[in-house]
């Protein structure tokens, strides 16, 4: 066991910080509370400094694009069918992929990570902690949902194979789904008996967690028009459904309040380098935030390195992002975004011991993270 002593606090369920021990025990937090001890127990004094839960990443591509490579590490695109919903994000993940080792070092303990936005349906996403060489024992959870991608990215991709308009994608989202309703009657109807069940179909099977609820749809959708299309297409089948990137968020954000839809905004640290990323702004947190919504704050990694996501939390509070917000936009939010918040995102008895420990808020560039926990191991 391991007893954290006389730590400041941000717990990130209550906004003020607060003194106190915390028991650690195995991968898990025992117990919080004051002058806590325990038979035979590891000290790890505290004092003076802050502990936070680990950052979380509601959307990365973290170690399905290996650093720096190019194609030979480009892993996280399937570039020959715009809909291949039967990909697991997990067979393309690299634990040895040096963004892993530096998303930690940048008190990153877990991200979302999955296929890309190059196809209308690209797979499925999962959560994975950002230590270990075999990714089957990193996962938090998988899968955690299902990518789908509305905007100019399948357009540019597949425009000489099929897709040119906004609409197409749309109608090949669609007929996806209409399928796959079909598909799980025709399987119900033959009950036990196999003559009667349709011909198997792997990209059908990949989506009957979605029409069942189990997963969430995650639309890649930077214009507004496009989150609209995302929202109006999750209501016509009754699905759920996370909101990516959400660029044009500021532009829409009462009516994204009252959808109640949650939110992953960025990644804002980078050039608009498309048209669709035209109205990019640091403001987009804030408003979300103001008007009711879920915000979490994420990298798109590598678009931006794993290790800056805390910098784009400061950035946003620069903007006017309300600092406790800041924090939570990138701890429980994005937990709560991915389905893990059980395990992670907030400091709490019984939840993973994923714990940083600074000298400082994390929102200032001048902070230090001396000491990071994951699963109750100190890694750094």
């Amino acid at each position: 066991m391991l007893l954290i002593r006389n730590a400041f606090l941000h717990d990130m369920k209550t906004r003020e910080p607060y003194e106190c021990d915390i028991l650690v025990e195995g991968t898990k937090i025992r117990e919080i509370g004051e002058k806590l001890s325990g038979e035979g127990v590891k000290i790890l004094d505290a004092e003076g400094r802050h502990v936070y839960p680990g950052f979380v990443d509601a959307h990365s591509h973290l170690g399905l694009d290996i650093y720096g490579i190019g194609f030979e590490g480009n892993d996280y695109n399937e570039m020959t069918d715009a809909v291949c919903p039967q990909l697991r994000g997990i067979d393309s993940f690299n634990p040895f992929d040096k963004a892993v080792r530096l998303a930690l070092r940048g008190g990153v303990t877990c991200a979302g990570t999955g296929p890309g936005s190059a196809n209308v349906l690209g797979g499925t996403f999962f959560a994975v902690k950002t230590a270990g060489v075999r990714v089957d024992d990193m996962v938090v959870k998988d899968p955690v949902a299902m990518k789908c991608a509305f905007g100019e990215n399948p357009k540019r991709v597949y425009r000489e194979k099929g897709i040119s308009a906004r609409m197409t994608i749309a109608a090949k989202l669609r007929e996806m789904l209409f399928k796959t309703e079909e598909y799980i009657a025709k399987k119900e109807a033959a009950g036990s008996d196999p003559a009667k069940a349709p011909a198997f179909d792997m990209r059908l099977e990949a989506l009957i967690p979605v029409l069942k609820k189990e997963i969430p749809l995650k639309a890649h959708a930077h214009q507004a028009n496009d989150i609209f299309s995302a929202i109006r297409t999750a209501k016509e089948f009754d699905v759920r459904l996370t909101l990516e990137h959400v660029t044009e968020g500021h532009l829409i954000a009462a009516d994204l309040a009252k959808e109640n839809f949650p939110c992953a905004v960025g990644p804002t640290l980078s050039h608009a380098t498309k048209w669709e990323l035209q109205n990019k702004t640091w403001d987009t947190p804030r408003i979300l935030q103001e008007a009711g919504c879920q915000v979490s704050i994420i990298t798109d990694s590598p678009v931006i390195p794993e290790q800056y996501l805390p910098l784009c939390a400061a950035l946003a509070a620069k903007a006017g992002l309300d600092e406790f917000e800041a924090l939570k936009a990138i701890t429980i939010n994005p937990a709560k975004h991915l389905g893990i918040e059980d395990r992670v995102g907030s400091i709490e008895p019984g939840k993973d011991a994923d714990l940083i420990i600074t000298d400082g808020s994390p929102l200032k560039t001048e902070t230090k993270i001396e000491t990071i926990l994951l699963n109750g191991e100190i890694m750094i």
